[in-house]
């Protein structure tokens, strides 16, 4: 399974690799981390974006889920291969920016996504199995915290 989770609201700034998450981008961020860890997912792997608000990001979800974060230069900006960027790292997490993380979905499921910062996309075998907006994400947080 390939994950794609945008990077949450970032504030407004230059220069742009140093945007930070705004409050809601870090309550979004931390909120899908409890959503995956409820729905059970198992990271293998989480590549990031070198930007400060995706690699915040990145963190806040995988501090949930037991996984390191691993900076991927590629994910910046531009196009990128995901397929090819995560062989071998089994089940992986990819947190990075908009257009070009719409653009990957796209490119490896057929389908026409508009990523909103801190929604997320699953594609398997070529299928997208799973696409939430922060909202329904932090609904299951809010149910997992209640079950808690």
């Amino acid at each position: 399974m390939l994950w794609f989770l945008r990077h949450g609201e970032a504030a407004d700034g230059r220069p742009d690799e140093s945007r930070p998450l705004t409050e809601r981008g870090l309550r979004d961020a931390q909120a899908a981390g409890l959503a995956l860890s409820r729905l059970g997912v198992s990271l293998d792997n989480c590549l990031a974006s070198p930007k400060r608000r995706s690699l915040q990001t990145a963190q806040l979800v995988c501090a949930s889920l037991g996984v390191e974060v691993t900076v991927e230069p590629a994910l910046a900006g531009g196009g990128y291969d995901a397929e090819r960027l995560a062989i071998g790292l089994g089940e992986v997490l990819i947190v990075g920016h908009n257009p070009t993380i719409s653009a990957a979905v796209r490119t490896l499921s057929g389908a026409r996504v508009h990523m909103r910062p801190g929604g997320l996309a699953g594609i398997e075998r070529g299928e997208l199995v799973t696409l939430m907006t922060p909202a329904e994400l932090s609904a299951i947080a809010i149910d997992a915290k209640l079950a808690a």
